[in-house]
């Protein structure tokens, strides 16, 4: 296999773990909004931090005519509602499906290890591999509160 195709696996997921549409497609609507623990985030605010997240990745890997600006931690990368409104849920997860198939196209570039002009240093490859690991991180968040919920659902909360 080649370097493109073990990114695009990478970021299509479901060999270490499942796929973003099968963990995030497994949460009932009455379920998105609920907080585990004092402390920790809804699955809705997990959701939404990715697409917010994955979108800085994209806007600062293309950063075009540089007009790429860094977002603010932590106000630009979370939302305040707990719970999403009507359509928000499946908005979000669109949108975060449409950048990773930007991203994933970027996986294909002849510069990817060409540091970025702008980056520090910083390359395509380094971008990519970013927002796998951020992906799986909280794809691995959404998995332990759909657990814990149906653990509750089953008296053992």
């Amino acid at each position: 296999m080649t370097l493109e195709e073990h990114l695009l696996n990478l970021l299509d997921g479901g060999h270490a773990y499942d796929t973003f549409d099968d963990i995030v497609g497994s949460f009932k609507e009455s379920d998105r909004g609920l907080v585990p623990l004092p402390g920790v985030r809804s699955a809705w605010q997990i959701l939404e931090h990715m697409r917010r997240s994955l979108r800085d990745i994209l806007e600062f890997s293309l950063n075009f005519g540089g007009t790429y600006k860094a977002k603010r931690w932590p106000e630009d990368y979370w939302p305040e509602n707990v719970a999403p409104k009507p359509g928000e849920w499946d908005a979000a997860a669109v949108a975060f499906l449409m950048d990773r198939e930007t991203l994933k196209g970027l996986c294909r570039s002849d510069e990817i290890y060409d540091p970025l002009p702008w980056g520090d240093g910083k390359t395509l490859l380094r971008e990519i591999l970013l927002a796998a690991d951020h992906q799986a991180y909280h794809l691995g968040q959404l998995v332990q509160i759909k657990e814990w919920i149906t653990a509750g659902r089953n008296g053992n909360r």
